[in-house]
């Protein structure tokens, strides 16, 4: 059994959207926002470690920090804040990572504690990046 997927119309849907962008050049021909917004739920998609000048820094705690800042300020500009965060995913591409990146999970999320996923993937888009994330929020009318 094959499924034919029909390719963006464009049309509006019958839930108000509202997305956010990176300004990374990828996302129009990907087809991808940053973060997503529809009702109360919002949707950031998976943040890499990448400075404002493009550069990148090899530490996986400095590099989770800056994923979550990117992300965080995702969410803030749909009217979302950390508070309303209720899932976090991070990938990791070495075990050894997983202490630096999760002590900077501590320092943005201790004192809230949503759900939360770590995963070891084979690799990310830039060999370089040591860590991902994701966030969904809950937010107010």
């Amino acid at each position: 059994m094959t499924a034919t997927i029909a390719p963006s119309t464009g049309q509006a849907s019958s839930v108000a959207r509202r997305n956010a962008s990176s300004g990374s050049p990828y996302e129009a021909t990907i087809g991808f926002s940053r973060a997503t917004r529809v009702g109360t739920h919002i949707a950031v998609s998976g943040t890499a470690p990448i400075w404002p000048d493009g550069g990148l820094v090899l530490d996986a705690h400095a590099q989770a920090r800056r994923c979550w800042e990117i992300a965080i300020a995702a969410l803030e500009e749909l009217g979302g804040t950390v508070a309303d965060v209720v899932r976090t995913r991070q990938y990791i591409t070495h075990a050894d990572s997983a202490d630096p990146v999760s002590q900077a999970h501590g320092e943005v999320f201790g004192h809230i504690r949503p759900a939360s996923t770590m995963v070891i993937v084979a690799g990310l888009l830039d060999p370089r990046w040591l860590v991902e994330v994701e966030l969904d929020a809950i937010v107010a009318d």
